[in-house]
């Protein structure tokens, strides 16, 4: 059994996923049912039992064997770390296959539990159930290519609407084939032929989960030096993927530019995946194909949640947990939302919903990189955001709030940042961005990063003066250090002069 870090959640009650799919058997723990639930632990086998079912009808001997094995260690490890709750999924292979409930006998033996075999559109459902739960707001078709099948399914305003399930998946389509890609094409285009539905996914969002999408999706970045490494919301230009694809798809997969970041064992299945992007795009014509890191797994979780839980923003969630974790004092995190509400209104800065939704975001994991070496602040806390596994925020917003906190703490000196990173963010944001790690530099020299202070000061503009308002019992705060940060942000904001007032 575990012995809890300071480092943890307190009183969370961890809960574990067990995923016997067509490719993989994967265990994931998670720390706690949330919006913004954190893996604890991670493991997948490639047991591959799909392979050789659209042909036998069987699951291997030896692919059960692995498989079995696989979960008599997941069952060990859920008992050392803990886990309270483990839910253990069944897809397409052990559906199709006629040994399928033999081989569900053995596994609820060993994990001393039930396993839940989903239909089709079970999967459909809990792949949907993890876009809406990673994404904010998403409005889209869901795509969830597994080794055994491919589902289909249009999410919108939180919304399920009609899906479908497809015999593509990656082992499926390449034993069916016979290996070659061509054959691979036209079987996929003949299975979505007569589903005249997915036309109504046109110009919307494409959002493409499963392991080999996300395979792609990594060699698509290093060949094009993305600057980030954050699967999720990784987005493509619809036109863009489908040359990509198709390049994949006809091409000698070991001799692929940057394949070394794909491992050995993805590599197989990945022109199978390319073949069935390639025709999905040519169906559906989505304006991009925007990467998922969750699925099936995390939409079981969500359908878990409460209404209440449901309907949280996964983004604030998790920084208001990261902000538990690593600043000085959540509750002055809470309280730079409203001070800088206040601000932003007396600057005139107009902002949309989601502009707004990201302030809150940077406001809450502006103390982060405290315990740093002050030289040093800025950029660990740039690197912490930019690869963080947040969900339900795209990249430029990412990179709006790795820049805010990076500039909070290290000012407009940009020579640290890459280029790459500020390019992520269109030009609105970045602007943003510096006004409002500007703005918190001034503030916390007011509160000393302690909480029931910054609200009684105000910035407001009188004339062409940028003007800071300490009450009596903050005037002991002014000093040349904040008047220096006062003038910087005034030069910033285009004002002739900045001053204090003390009542």
């Amino acid at each position: 059994m575990c012995e809890y870090s300071p480092g943890r959640l307190q009183g969370a009650r961890s809960v574990a996923v067990v995923d016997i799919g067509s490719n993989s058997v994967r265990l994931v723990v998670y720390e706690q049912l949330s919006r913004a639930s954190t893996a604890l632990f991670n493991e997948k086998v490639l047991a591959g039992l799909g392979r050789g079912v659209g042909a036998t009808h069987r699951l291997s001997d030896e692919s059960v064997a692995m498989a079995l094995a696989a979960l008599k260690r997941f069952r060990r490890l859920c008992y050392q770390i803990d886990v309270k709750s483990v839910r253990v999924l069944a897809t397409a292979a052990v559906r199709d296959a006629d040994n399928g409930p033999e081989f569900l006998a053995k596994a609820e033996e060993i994990l001393d539990g039930s396993v839940e075999m989903l239909s089709g559109q079970d999967e459909a459902r809990r792949s949907a159930h993890g876009v809406i739960a990673g994404f904010w707001k998403p409005d889209g078709f869901v795509g969830d290519l597994g080794g055994g099948s491919l589902e289909l399914i249009d999410v919108k305003d939180g919304a399920i609407g009609k899906g479908e399930t497809f015999p593509l998946g990656g082992i499926r389509l390449e034993e069916a084939s016979g290996g070659k890609s061509k054959v691979a094409s036209s079987l996929t285009q003949d299975a979505l032929e007569g589903a005249d539905w997915l036309a109504e996914g046109h110009k919307r969002n494409f959002y493409a989960v499963g392991g080999t999408w996300r395979s792609l999706a990594r060699l698509h970045m290093a060949q094009t030096g993305y600057p980030l490494h954050v699967i999720d919301h990784y987005a493509i230009p619809a036109d863009e993927a489908l040359e990509f694809c198709r390049v994949i798809a006809h091409s000698e997969i070991d001799a692929v530019d940057s394949i070394e970041v794909v491992s050995k064992q993805r590599r197989p299945l990945l022109p199978y995946g390319a073949v069935v992007l390639e025709q999905v795009i040519r169906k559906v014509r989505p304006s991009q194909i925007v990467m998922s890191a969750l699925g099936m797994r995390e939409g079981l979780l969500y359908e878990m949640m409460s209404p209440e839980e449901q309907e949280k923003d996964p983004l604030k969630v998790a920084c208001r947990q990261l902000a538990l974790l690593r600043s000085r004092s959540p509750k002055h995190s809470e309280e730079l939302i409203t001070w800088t509400d206040r601000i932003f209104a007396a600057l005139g800065i107009e902002e949309t919903e989601e502009e707004r939704r990201l302030r809150v975001a940077a406001c809450l994991l502006t103390d982060i990189g405290w315990r740093a070496h002050p030289d040093y602040r800025g950029t660990q806390s740039l690197s912490i955001i930019s690869n963080t596994a947040f969900i339900g925020i795209d990249h430029p917003g990412r990179a709006y709030l790795a820049l805010a906190v990076y500039y909070r703490y290290a000012g407009l000196v940009e020579e640290a940042l890459s280029p790459r990173i500020r390019e992520l963010a269109p030009s609105r944001l970045k602007e943003r961005a510096r006004i409002l790690g500007s703005v918190l530099r001034v503030g916390y020299l007011v509160s000393a990063a302690m909480p029931g202070i910054i609200l009684g000061s105000d910035l407001i503009v009188r004339d062409d003066t940028l003007v800071l308002r300490l009450p009596g019992d903050l005037a002991d705060f002014d000093g040349e250090r904040i008047r220096k940060r006062l003038a910087r942000l005034a030069k910033m904001l285009g004002l002739g002069d900045s001053v204090t007032e003390t009542d």
